[in-house]
């Protein structure tokens, strides 16, 4: 049986999303060190993901097996940027090509 979700909870969250948006625009005109600045807007990314998947993608209030495919999934993505990026960051290691 599905949960039944009060239309607040869907437009506070949008204005949450909104709210991420400009402070994710605002964080572009800021000169921050590169890595923090990097480390900044991750975070502000994965923020929202977390609000889309969880409240508009109905996972929050799903069974315990959705929970388990969308950590598969979340599970996968990791384990593929994580072979992508070791193949990228080791081409400059091998010399002689």
């Amino acid at each position: 049986m599905a949960a039944v979700i009060p239309r607040r909870v869907y437009y506070s969250v949008y204005a949450i999303l909104l709210g991420l948006v400009l402070l994710t625009w605002g964080l572009s005109y800021l000169h921050l060190s590169h890595p923090l600045s990097v480390s900044v807007a991750l975070t502000i990314a994965i923020v929202k993901a977390l609000l889309v998947v969880l409240f508009f993608m109905h996972v929050r209030y799903s069974s315990w097996l959705t929970w388990v495919f969308v950590g598969a999934g979340v599970a996968w993505m990791g384990h593929i940027l994580i072979l992508t990026m070791s193949d990228y960051l080791t081409r400059g290691i091998v010399s002689g090509w």
